[in-house]
């Protein structure tokens, strides 16, 4: 029996210029990537996940702003050590933070607010009593009465 013809081609097997031109995208970016992890200490090459050329810049994703503050210092190695592997002339560097969704198993995380105990929410309030400041009297009365509304609905 003959083997079957396949009457479909998948798309990657076409030669197509787009298709070569993002594969070589992909591969300058992963070959950035790797010069930037160098010139990174230990400690923090590895919260430098992504990195993309736009416009003359040079954009850093990282997974928290701490990270980010970090990897900041340093800009000039970075940007020495990616000069050789550029098409174009990278002027400055920016690091934006990957969203909860992109980072770890997917799943968001709900952020609360760390709300005082019911003593020190009296206390602020007591401190607004016996304030002779009206603008701070008021400020304190009415913080302490948001505090008490929001703990009140945890």
């Amino acid at each position: 029996m003959p083997p079957k013809t396949i009457p479909f081609k998948s798309a990657l097997s076409f030669q197509s210029r787009t298709i070569a031109h993002f594969y070589s995208k992909i591969e300058q970016q992963k070959q950035l990537l790797q010069q930037i992890q160098l010139v990174l200490p230990d400690g923090l090459k590895h919260h430098a996940r992504h990195c993309v050329i736009s416009n003359k810049k040079l954009l850093i994703y990282t997974d928290s702003a701490a990270w980010a503050s970090q990897i900041r210092f340093y800009n000039k190695a970075i940007l020495a050590a990616i000069a050789p592997i550029t098409r174009e002339n990278v002027e400055f560097m920016q690091i934006k933070l990957l969203s909860t969704q992109a980072v770890g198993d997917g799943t968001k995380t709900k952020r609360t607010a760390n709300l005082p105990s019911l003593d020190k929410i009296n206390i602020i309030r007591n401190q607004g009593l016996s304030t002779s400041d009206e603008k701070l009297k008021h400020a304190l009365l009415k913080l302490s009465a948001t505090l008490e509304r929001l703990s009140e609905q945890n």
